[in-house]
C-alpha cells in the first residue's frame, strides 16, 4: 500500500517572508545599527520597504496561495499605519500659515540666480539655503533682495525673510574630528505676524553608504549638538530646516525628532533630484503644526527643493 505524504501548504515561505517584511516596518528600531549602521541604512529607505508585496502579491495570485494572500494584510496594514497618513495632499492652504522654503543649492549650481528666482516665486516668507559658496553668494542676494529685504548667512547656510530678523548667531555643530574650518548652522529670530520664531538653519554631514554599510558618525555627532541647541532655545516655537542627511525615520535624527514636529502630509521625496527616493531636505517645528510639505520644481542642483506650510497658532 502507497503511503501518500501530505503537501506543506503552498505559499508558506513568501507567507513568512510577508510577516518578516511587516516586522521590519513595525520593529525597525529593533534592527541593529552595527555593523555598518544598518539600521540607520533600513529606516532611510523604509517606505520603499512596502514594494515587498508587490512580488509577493503576484506569487500568490499566480500560484493559488491562500497562505500568502493572507499573509499579506499584515505588511500592507502596517505600512498604511506608518505612511498612509502622508499619501492625501495637504490640507487646503490657510493664509494664517507661515510658508517655508529649504532648498540645498549646491555648490557647484550653474545658475544661482535662476535657482534664487525660482525659490522666490513659490511665495514663502522664509528660505533657507545650505551650500553657499562665496562666488554665488552676491547673485543669490541680489536675486531674493526684493521680495526678502531681510537676510542672515553664516558660514556656507543662509536665511532669507519677509518679516524682520534678529539675534542672528552661528550655531557650532561641527563634529569633532574635523579640524578644518566647518560653519553649517545659524540661529535666528523672525518677527512674523503671529510672533516671534526661533528659525535654525542647518547642514549637517553627509553620510555614504558603501559596501560595509553606512558612514554616519559625523552626521550623527552633529544631529546631538543641533539636539541639544533646540533644547535649550528660550523661545517656545521653533522651526528647524536644512538639509539634515537623514530621513525622518532614520534613528540617527533622534536628537532632532524626538523634540520635534515632522510633517503630517506630504513624502516630499528631494535627493537626488533626476530619481528622488529620499527625503533628507527636512522641516521640522516645535509648538507649531507642519500642516504639509511638497517638492518644488528641480533648479541647478542635485537636490529638489521642499516646500512646507506651518500653522503656528
Amino acid at each position: 500500500m502507497d503511503i501518500v505524504k501530505p503537501r506543506p501548504a503552498r505559499g508558506r515561505v513568501p507567507a513568512a517572508l510577508a510577516v518578516l517584511t511587516a516586522g521590519l516596518l513595525a520593529f525597525h528600531r529593533a534592527v541593529p545599527n552595527t555593523p555598518g549602521r544598518v539600521g540607520s541604512v533600513l529606516e532611510s529607505f523604509l517606505p520603499w520597504l512596502g514594494l515587498a508585496v508587490v512580488p509577493l502579491f503576484l506569487y500568490g495570485l499566480l500560484r493559488r496561495a491562500p497562505a500568502t494572500l493572507v499573509a499579506l494584510l499584515l505588511p500592507v496594514a502596517v505600512w498604511t499605519h506608518r505612511f498612509g497618513g502622508l499619501l492625501p495632499p495637504p490640507d487646503a492652504a490657510d493664509p494664517r500659515d507661515l510658508v517655508v522654503v529649504q532648498h540645498n543649492v549646491a555648490d557647484d549650481n550653474p545658475d544661482p540666480a535662476g535657482t534664487a528666482r525660482a525659490l522666490a516665486a513659490a511665495g514663502a516668507d522664509l528660505i533657507a539655503l545650505e551650500e553657499l559658496v562665496p562666488d554665488a553668494l552676491p547673485a543669490y542676494e541680489r536675486a531674493l533682495a526684493a521680495r526678502y529685504p531681510h537676510h542672515v548667512v553664516r558660514g556656507t547656510v543662509g536665511l532669507w525673510s519677509r518679516h524682520p530678523l534678529s539675534g542672528a548667531r552661528t550655531l557650532d555643530i561641527k563634529p569633532a574630528r574635523l579640524t578644518e574650518p566647518w560653519s553649517r548652522g545659524l540661529r535666528a529670530v523672525a518677527a512674523t505676524p503671529h510672533g516671534e520664531v526661533a528659525v535654525y538653519v542647518a547642514h549637517l554631514p553627509s553620510v555614504r553608504i558603501v559596501p560595509r554599510g553606512m558612514t554616519s558618525a559625523g552626521r550623527d555627532e552633529s544631529a546631538v549638538l543641533l539636539g541639544r541647541a533646540v533644547a535649550r532655545e528660550r523661545l517656545d516655537r521653533v522651526i528647524v530646516m536644512g538639509d539634515l542627511n537623514g530621513t525622518v525615520d532614520d534613528r540617527g535624527l533622534a536628537p532632532l525628532t524626538s523634540r520635534l514636529e515632522v510633517p503630517r502630509r506630504g513624502f516630499a521625496l528631494s535627493f537626488p533630484a533626476g530619481l528622488p527616493l529620499v527625503r533628507i531636505d527636512q522641516v521640522m517645528a516645535r509648538s507649531a503644526t507642519v500642516r504639509g510639505i511638497d517638492t518644488l520644481p528641480a533648479t541647478g542642483s542635485d537636490h529638489l527643493p521642499v516646500r512646507a506650510r506651518i500653522a503656528l497658532g
